[in-house]
């Protein structure tokens, strides 16, 4: 007879099998597309457009990414993305953490309406304010200007960033507040020398989705911005051009959404034990 030893570690074994079987088919749908990409920019022309699909080519080249840096200033399309995404979360940042904890401790008159009205606010999808915000940006004459995409993006997710960062203040203890108090601290001062470094977890979450949204964006970036050296990643990789009218250059935009995406990647693998502990925030109450 099998001891129960056995039959435990031979149950959890074909447990962990399964459980793998059911993730690999999820974890290749899903990379699918990135590796296709991937593998798309390292293709000679050749191979790309011969039929049958070459999925795993034989021979490799830099040609599409060194293409890519010398027929367009691509240098410049990235520190144009860095920028307007770098400062558009930093502006929704400094405006949401201390909109959070008015809302979270400070309960102003009306707070529930405003938590109601933010909520509601973060179920319409942006491009409903295309057309108003293209009116302001006409009226305030901020065309070819970074403000046009900076300001957008910010108040786009500051609700978001809002209602994270509001969560995570509920749950920071009051005794800290009130040790604070008792020891002088005002309540600019407890924001930002005692509460925001407890909130570094939810600061970095919301940060990440601030700046993954305002350097994937794609319509405002496109209409707000016309000239060639303001433009961000994604308009110019959408603006990528072939010999011809008719010759699309898939090298090139693999090459390009590599390199578009590369930033993102490590940025994630950088913070991802923050994002983890952002993102996990009150799942398990002490």
């Amino acid at each position: 007879m099998t001891s129960p030893k056995l039959q435990t570690k031979v149950k959890n074994s074909g447990q962990q099998i399964l459980i793998w079987v059911l993730i690999f088919p999820i974890v290749v749908f899903c990379l699918a597309p990135l590796m296709w990409q991937i593998l798309t920019s390292f293709k000679l022309n050749q191979d790309i457009a011969k039929i049958p699909t070459v999925y795993f080519p034989a021979r490799i080249t830099f040609n599409h990414f060194i293409e890519l840096f010398t027929s367009r200033p691509f240098w410049l399309y990235i520190l144009n993305s860095a920028f307007v995404s770098i400062v558009s979360t930093v502006l929704s940042l400094v405006v949401g953490a201390p909109a959070a904890y008015v809302l979270a401790r400070l309960r102003p008159w009306g707070g529930t309406a405003i938590i109601a009205a933010i909520l509601i606010v973060t179920l319409f999808p942006g491009i409903l304010l295309f057309l108003g915000l293209l009116e302001i940006i006409k009226g305030l004459h901020l065309g070819n200007n970074y403000l046009s995409l900076i300001i957008p993006y910010a108040a786009i997710n500051l609700p978001l960033t809002i209602l994270v960062l509001r969560s995570y203040f509920q749950q920071l203890p009051k005794d800290l507040e009130d040790a604070a108090r008792v020891d002088g601290y005002n309540t600019v001062q407890m924001l930002l020398q005692i509460l925001l470094p407890l909130t570094i977890p939810a600061l970095v979450t919301t940060g990440i989705i601030t700046f993954i949204f305002a350097w994937n964006e794609f319509i405002f970036a496109l209409t707000f911005i016309t000239r060639d050296e303001m433009k961000t990643i994604p308009v110019a990789v959408a603006q990528l051009g072939g010999a011809t009218v008719f010759e699309i250059p898939y090298g090139p935009i693999a090459a390009a959404t590599v390199v578009g995406t590369l930033p993102l990647i490590l940025l994630l693998f950088f913070f991802q034990r923050q994002i983890i502990q952002g993102l996990t925030a009150g799942a398990v109450k002490q």
